[in-house]
Parts: structure tokens; C-alpha cells; sequence
């Protein structure tokens, strides 16, 4: 048979061509015709989606001062997969890192099917810079915003904290979570093959900034009382302490202390006792705080007047197999005695002429046994027994504050509803927000009642080191022994004052409860707690620029001191001229208040 090479050649020839062909219709169909398959992988080989992040809203007092804040800090992290491909620059990476090596490696090992670990978060940008300077393959960073408190332990409680993700773990961090966090964006960019971003693609998704959040908190406020209340636990031994100030009118917040406190910058996960904001979460029995409350009931009730007699003597009496005492026999005293001198049996006495549910819806209604509706997380009610539940002497331990238990912040605002004409505000932090008040109390009734907490402040009365140069103080005092765990009461104490100032125009409702002080350094309320009041109003009022409304005791108190340093200065010169000392101003606005207090009619010279 006659080989032919021509035949063969273009046999040849056209299988290849048609092979050409076959091939260039096949590379058509999958780049041009049905190329989504390929498409998606190559994609996924040089696209990634991240997220934009977004910082977290500002948290100010009522003046617009900072009190959290997101500051911008960076997040190394790294691709497990490059990193174990380079295992020789793992060591200078742990040195960068400030880790041991062995715990690097493990920790990568573990994330080997991985492209993605964080190696450090929320560290500054420039010790980011400093690890990225070794530029070690596989190891980049981010964007991350970190949150900090200006006012650290003075505000910690009301605040709370944020995670290491930066949402919020307690206190009104946590309470408005949502409002706060805003919503993280998202963009799709190129990567190369060693994972640096090479190009923006396009925006998916805005990125929303956090909304700022206004509290009624006043910084200055806030910090004189945290202040005053940690000298006080340092001078009585105490081991905790609360301190609450209320502005009558609005029910707004000013202030909240709690001690033990904690830094939330810089949280310690083992120390969660020391995040417990008591002033919202932990309950007491009132103790003679509630006395008022008592004779509030019993003067609506028309059963007395504030000039009754009742007597308490011999200053003991059984009830049942319990004895109730005073602190010693007052004889006879009027009702308004019996809040100037604490009486316990006098409180008793009166309960005794009121019915049961009268007694019991009447204390409720001062928000006893109800939630405070602050929004705080963890807010406790507190315990208020039905009468369906009491025994023979649960009203009468009740009308002097044993038998029930309710939070500093229900006991701050049971004392503002009296102040604020017997009107009852739910508390709020949030500046701005106002609820509808609830009368509990006639105007009348209120006013008899805080005239008779005067009182208290004055001479004779248990809580003079709650009294208020140039204002009239409404207050009482309280000390509670504490309940042990064999069902009776120890010799450790709750010490208490509540107060409202100033009377005639009550602007601030304070409370401080100090628990366990210290039995050897005194622990009565009057002693106690009362000096904290004194100091944190007395500077409040002029923070505030509150008018005083008591003038003539001022003017007193400043003609007294002028004739000791007139006294003292010709002593110390003999006849030598003296020149006259500059006597202590209010603001303006106190100024003109005081002007118009001493030249109205009727006033006193």
C-alpha cells in the first residue's frame, strides 16, 4: 500500500483544527456564556467583604460634659494559613507581640483552616504601627473604637461598661445599648495574594454612628458626693455606702454614689461585688425614715393634727413578746415631737388609728413594694408586705421601718413627692425625659409634714449636722440594726439620713445610707450620714444658684463672725484700726433673692 503524506498531514491538520475549535468554543462558553461558576471562584480568591466600623454615641451629664466616650484604636490580626507557610518569623512575631512563643504557635496551630484571628485588640495605633513594622507576612490590622470613662470610679455604677466588643455588659451602657452602639457598615475590596487591600470595589452598607445620649446627671454634683460618702466610710469603718440626689420637680437623677466602687476602664472580672449599683439593686429596712411617711398617713387620715399629744412614756412598751423602746422616755410629746425626737412608740401609736389597707395602699402609694421605673437594669421593688400577710406586730415594726425594705432611690423619691407638694415623679437618668406626676399626698398635708422634718435639723432635734447655713433643712434621720442569719437583728447597723432643701422652694431630695459602720466610732444617722448631706447640698445649692431661704440666720451667723475677727484683730494690734472684714457674697441671682427676702412686707428685721 502507497503511503500518502498528504492525506495524513491534513488528517492531522484538521484534528487539531478541529481540536482548536472544540477548545475556543468550550473557553467561549465558560468566559462568555456560562462563566457565573468561575466568575464566583475567582472572586472569592481576590474579593472579601468587611465590615466599616462605627463608633459608639458620647454619654454627657446635663452640661454637656463627657462622661464616655470611643476613642479609635487598632486590632492586629493575622491569616493562620500564611502563617504557619512562614513558621520561621512566628518567634519575631510572639517578641512583637509580647507573648511566649510556645502559646503563639499552639494558638495558631489550633486556626490552621483558618484565614483569619485576632492576634491583639484595642491596642494604640502607634504600638500597632510598631508590630507592623517587622512587616511579617499574614499580620495586618484594623480599625476598632475602644470606649473611656473621664470620671472613672466616681461614675461607674450609673455608667457600666462595654465588652471587648464594645457593647454594653451593665448600667446604662447596657440600659440603652441600642440607642448607643449605632449600626456597623460593610464594603466589598480587592485582596491580593498576601492579603493587603488593594481596592475599594463598592459600599454596601453606610456605616451609622451611635446616637449621643444627655443624662441628668451633674458631674459636679456626682463627684462631690462620691467624695463626701468615701471620707465618711474612711472616718466610720463602714463597709459600703450609698448617697442619692433627686431634683424635687422633675425627678431627674443628679447624682448616684455607691462604694465599694470599681474603675471601669480597666474592669476586674473576679471584683462583681463592687459593680452592684445599691442604690438601685439592694434593699434595707427603712428605719425611722419611714416615720414621716406615718404621720403623713395619719394627718391625711384626720386622726391627729401636728399639735396632738401622745404619750410615749415610759418610753417602752410589749407588744406581743417583743418590747419596742425609744432612745429614752420622752413623756409627752406633740406629733411634731414625735418626728424631732424619732419616737418609735410614737409612730406605733399612730398606725395603731389607722385600718390596715388604708396604712398599706397609703405607704404604697409612695412607690414602696414598686419598681422605681428609672430603666435601670435590676431594678428592685423592694418588699412591702400585704396586710393579708402580716402578723401582730408587722404594722407596728412597719410605722417605724422595720418589716419592709425598699432601695436609696425609692426612699429618694417617697422624700421628693413630699417636697414637691405630694406629688410622686418616677426618677429618670435621661435628661429631658419627663413623666406625668401622681398625687399621693395633699399640698397641705406635705407642708405640715416638711415643717415638722425641719425640725429635725434644728435644735433639740436628732440631725443638726444635717443643718444648712443660710437654708432651712427638711429631713430625718434613720438607724437600722442589721437582720443576721438566725432570723433576729445583729449589733451592726444601717445608718440613714433623707432630707429635702431647701423648704420653702424644696429644689434637691438627698438621701445617704451608710451600712455597717463601725459601732466604736458611733453609728447613729445624725452622726453618720447626716454631715454627708450637709456637705454635698451645701455645695449643690450654689452650684445650682438656689436662693437661700433663710436669710436672717445668715446674716447672724455673719454678723457673729464679723465681731470675732473685729475681736481677734484688736487683740492682736490693741488700738491699731481694724479694717472691716469682706463679708462672704452670694451669686447675683442670690443676691437679688436675698435683697427681696429682706425688704418685703412682714419681713423680719
Amino acid at each position: 500500500m502507497r503511503y500518502n503524506v498528504r492525506s495524513r498531514v491534513l488528517l492531522v491538520g484538521g484534528a487539531l483544527a478541529l481540536c482548536s475549535v472544540a477548545l475556543v468554543a468550550r473557553a467561549f462558553h465558560l468566559q462568555v456564556v456560562d462563566n457565573e461558576f468561575y466568575r464566583k471562584q475567582g472572586d472569592e480568591r481576590i474579593l472579601r467583604e468587611i465590615a466599616i466600623p462605627t463608633s459608639r454615641g458620647m454619654i454627657t451629664d446635663r452640661n454637656g460634659e463627657p462622661l464616655a466616650v470611643s476613642t479609635p484604636v487598632e486590632s492586629v490580626w493575622g491569616n493562620p494559613q500564611e502563617l504557619l507557610a512562614n513558621p520561621e518569623r512566628i518567634p519575631e512575631l510572639a517578641e512583637a507581640l509580647d507573648v511566649p512563643v510556645d502559646y503563639l504557635t499552639r494558638k495558631i496551630s489550633q486556626r490552621g483552616s483558618k484565614e483569619f484571628m485576632y492576634l491583639k485588640r484595642r491596642i494604640s495605633p502607634a504600638a500597632a504601627r510598631k508590630i507592623l513594622a517587622h512587616a511579617i507576612p499574614g499580620v495586618f490590622s484594623q480599625r476598632e473604637f475602644r470606649r473611656f470613662y473621664p470620671q472613672a470610679e466616681a461614675l461607674a455604677h450609673v455608667l457600666g461598661f462595654t465588652n471587648i466588643d464594645d457593647r454594653g455588659q451593665e448600667g446604662l451602657e447596657l440600659a440603652f445599648d441600642d440607642w448607643l452602639r449605632g449600626k456597623p457598615g460593610a464594603k466589598r475590596v480587592i485582596r491580593d495574594s498576601r492579603g493587603r487591600f488593594v481596592e475599594d470595589v463598592e459600599l454596601i452598607r453606610a456605616a451609622e454612628a451611635g446616637h449621643d445620649l444627655t443624662l441628668t446627671i451633674d458631674r459636679r454634683i456626682q463627684y462631690l458626693a462620691f467624695r463626701e460618702l468615701r471620707s465618711t466610710l474612711l472616718r466610720t469603718g463602714a463597709s459600703a455606702g450609698s448617697a442619692v440626689v433627686l431634683d424635687v420637680d422633675t425627678g431627674e437623677i443628679l447624682a448616684m454614689v455607691n462604694l465599694p466602687t470599681y474603675n471601669p476602664n480597666a474592669v476586674d472580672p473576679r471584683n462583681a461585688d463592687a459593680r452592684r449599683n445599691r442604690a438601685v439593686t439592694d434593699v434595707v429596712e427603712p428605719g425611722s425614715t419611714m416615720k414621716p411617711i406615718t404621720v403623713a398617713a395619719a394627718l391625711s387620715a384626720g386622726v391627729v393634727t401636728p399639735d396632738t399629744q401622745v404619750d410615749v412614756s415610759p418610753g417602752h412598751m410589749a407588744l406581743g413578746r417583743y418590747t419596742i423602746r425609744d432612745f429614752r422616755n420622752y413623756g409627752v410629746q406633740t406629733v411634731t415631737g414625735l418626728i424631732t425626737k424619732s419616737s418609735n412608740l410614737g409612730a406605733v401609736k399612730l398606725a395603731n388609728k389607722l385600718d390596715d389597707d388604708y396604712f398599706y395602699r397609703f405607704v404604697r402609694g409612695f412607690g414602696y413594694g414598686q419598681k422605681p421605673g428609672s430603666g435601670f437594669p435590676g431594678e428592685s421593688s423592694g418588699v412591702l408586705p400585704p396586710p393579708d400577710r402580716w402578723f401582730g406586730s408587722t404594722k407596728a415594726t412597719m410605722s417605724y421601718g422595720y418589716g419592709l425594705s425598699a432601695t436609696p432611690l425609692q426612699i429618694a423619691a417617697a422624700y421628693a413627692a413630699i417636697g414637691n407638694g405630694g406629688k410622686l415623679v418616677t426618677p429618670t437618668f435621661v435628661k429631658g425625659e419627663r413623666h406625668e406626676a401622681r398625687e399621693v399626698l395633699s399640698p397641705h398635708v406635705a407642708a405640715q409634714v416638711m415643717q415638722m422634718m425641719q425640725t429635725v435639723t434644728e435644735e433639740g432635734g436628732t440631725a443638726t449636722q444635717a443643718a444648712i447655713l443660710g437654708y432651712h433643712v427638711a429631713g430625718k434621720t434613720g438607724t437600722a440594726r442589721k437582720f443576721n442569719d438566725t432570723g433576729g437583728y445583729s449589733r451592726r447597723y444601717v445608718s440613714f439620713f433623707a432630707g429635702v432643701v431647701p423648704v420653702e422652694n424644696p429644689r434637691f431630695s438627698m438621701v445617704v445610707v451608710v451600712d455597717d459602720p463601725d459601732a466604736s466610732k458611733g453609728y447613729y444617722g445624725g452622726l453618720v450620714s447626716a454631715p454627708v448631706f450637709k456637705s454635698v447640698m451645701d455645695g449643690a445649692l450654689r452650684l445650682m444658684d438656689v436662693p437661700p431661704d433663710d436669710i436672717d440666720t445668715w446674716l447672724a451667723a455673719q454678723a457673729e463672725a464679723d465681731a470675732k475677727r473685729r475681736e481677734a484683730a484688736t487683740d492682736a494690734v490693741g488700738t491699731a484700726p481694724v479694717v472691716p472684714a469682706v463679708p462672704v457674697e452670694f451669686p447675683a441671682e442670690r443676691a437679688a433673692a436675698t435683697l427681696s427676702a429682706a425688704t418685703r412686707p412682714g419681713a423680719a428685721p
